[in-house]
């Protein structure tokens, strides 16, 4: 009878969540489609990065044939899923089954938490942590550049063509980076890419910089040898990449080429890189890609990770107006660290009610410590205790309703829904300056972390103070970071 019980309960709430919702249009709940969360899980398992290279090496012959007719294109590049890579036969990469998939996707974000909140304590208080490997390999030279972050977790990646005449090279793009660099000939020691290492002497537009330089000034901690500027970035996993700092011609889809960008040639280089020649920096500060264009601006749209679709990244001012459905909030910066893209959040909002958090835990204090960022390299939002246990607490309130259920370690609300399609929860909702509140969809705050139906609240504690918006919450949405308005915008439902 219990059973025959449970049967009924089950079947009645299902029926219940597929009916419109008086309560959703005041933006209490939203529906999570969670048939459609496990047909995209399986889809992921079954992707061929074999047949999706061949399509992109026919289609980069095509587009070598046009690129230079095109005068007037934008400035647009296609972005990959570090999971639908199209990559030749010795790189292809496969999981059992989704669980393994997910866990390794967690061991790389908190890998690049952890270097970011690295960072952040490093350009504070001076403390650092580098890791034993790296920390004795830059002993033996006389200067170093030191990121937080962990290139070996970069999840969105892109074709640029470097040099004159341009080479396609697969690079990470990230936010939290500010240097840009690719794996050069002669190399001292070079990990696996997919493309041929880079070749600077068949460039007629590479040109080494020179010790004086302003760039070489740019940096951090800079070496000087035989005059030329070197350049070293060591991430938190202990990935790195050295070599000589140099100007260098960047072809970004059919545009016309930009010309001397600052860019590292590594000849030096180890780490977990995946098929990657190297990165393209979107950071804030003035070495990165973004800082050398007209416009300091960019548009990116990210696709569900889970299906192969490329999304894009536009860089220049947006060419759209606003939508009546985009929120805007003012893009703030940190005097000690000038490569993140900080938000003024000031407040979260579960079920439609705002939780009681002290302004002072979102807010960048005087020390420059705290505050809240935008990184498309984080997946899984990180916030500091005084955010995150609130709302934590808040959301599992709202889900009494649900069976519990499993998930790693990093997550502390879980939910089996496998007996469902659809689920009614409560809604997630952003609150950003002069009153702007975005609300998230289902997807952008719950995952599947196996193929079993079992879904996670898809935000973790960190005990640093700086909190995070990490990619789970940008995806499905066209985001804009125009740095001469010090605004970033998020409209969703527009990928």
């Amino acid at each position: 009878m219990a059973s025959l019980f449970h049967v009924f309960f089950l079947l009645s709430f299902s029926l219940a969540v597929c009916r419109k919702d008086p309560s959703e249009s005041a933006g209490t709940t939203t529906i999570l489609d969670v048939a459609a969360a496990l047909k995209k899980s399986t889809q992921a398992l079954a992707f061929d990065p074999r047949r999706a290279h061949q399509q992109l090496l026919d289609k980069e012959e095509l587009t070598t044939t046009l690129r230079y007719s095109a005068s007037t294109a934008d400035l647009l590049l296609q972005l990959y899923s570090r999971d639908f890579l199209p990559l030749p036969n010795n790189f292809t990469t496969t999981h059992r089954d989704y669980e393994s998939l997910t866990l390794a996707r967690l061991r790389r974000d908190s890998a690049r938490v952890r270097s970011i909140a690295a960072r952040v304590a490093f350009a504070i208080d001076g403390s650092n942590s580098k890791p034993a490997k790296a920390a004795a390999m830059l002993d033996s030279i006389q200067g170093t550049i030191v990121s937080g972050n962990s290139q070996g977790s970069g999840e969105y990646f892109s074709r640029v063509g470097i040099g004159r005449p341009a080479k396609p090279q697969f690079m990470v793009l990230d936010t939290g980076s500010d240097i840009n660099w690719v794996q050069c000939q002669p190399c001292t020691d070079c990990y696996k890419q997919a493309d041929p290492i880079y070749d600077p002497t068949g460039s007629d537009t590479y040109a080494p910089l020179r010790c004086s330089s302003e760039p070489c000034h740019s940096l951090d901690y800079a070496a000087c040898r035989n005059a030329t500027c070197r350049y070293e970035v060591v991430y938190g996993d202990g990935s790195f990449s050295s070599g000589e700092l140099a100007t260098e011609t960047l072809t970004i889809g059919d545009a016309p080429p930009v010309t001397n960008v600052p860019m590292g040639c590594g000849f030096d280089n180890e780490g977990i890189f995946v098929a990657a020649g190297g990165l393209l920096a979107l950071g804030a500060g003035r070495l990165s890609f973004p800082s050398h264009l007209p416009s300091h601006s960019f548009t990116y749209c990210l696709v569900d990770r889970d299906t192969p679709g490329t999304s894009t990244i536009d860089f220049g001012p947006p060419t759209a107006q606003p939508e009546a459905s985009t929120i805007t909030t003012k893009l703030l910066r940190s005097k000690k660290i000038p490569t993140f893209y900080y938000v003024e959040l000031t407040g979260i909002s579960v079920g439609g009610t705002q939780l009681p958090i002290p302004p002072s835990a979102l807010a960048i204090d005087a020390d420059g410590s705290g505050g809240v960022i935008v990184d498309s390299g984080t997946a899984v939002s990180r916030l500091n205790m005084q955010v995150y246990e609130p709302f934590r607490d808040a959301f599992v309130k709202g889900t009494r309703h649900l069976p519990p259920g499993t998930g790693p370690d990093i997550f502390d609300a879980c939910y089996n829904l496998s007996a469902m399609t659809k689920v009614q929860v409560p809604s997630v909702s952003f609150h950003f300056g002069e009153g702007k509140v975005l609300k998230l969809r289902g997807k952008n705050f719950l995952l599947p972390v196996d193929s079993k139906g079992n879904f996670c609240l898809a935000f973790a504690k960190t005990s640093s103070p700086l909190n995070i918006i990490g990619n789970v919450q940008h995806q499905g949405m066209r985001v804009v970071i125009a740095v001469e308005n010090s605004m970033v915008s998020f409209t969703p439902n527009k990928c």
